[in-house]
């Protein structure tokens, strides 16, 4: 290993955890259901219920 600084073991500790960190949520996202709007178009009610 070469000799490295504090703040360069630290930034590589960061840098290591963040790319963890952006794969597993990469994968949740991928995995994840995806609802289309055209199954909740078909129970959505006609009228507004929201008074605003």
């Amino acid at each position: 290993m070469p000799q490295l600084s504090p703040l360069n073991w630290i930034l590589l500790f960061i840098l290591f955890w963040s790319a963890v960190l952006c794969m597993s949520v990469l994968i949740w996202w991928s995995s994840k259901t995806f609802f289309s709007s055209e199954a909740f178009s078909s129970k959505a009610p006609s009228e507004n219920k929201w008074k605003w």
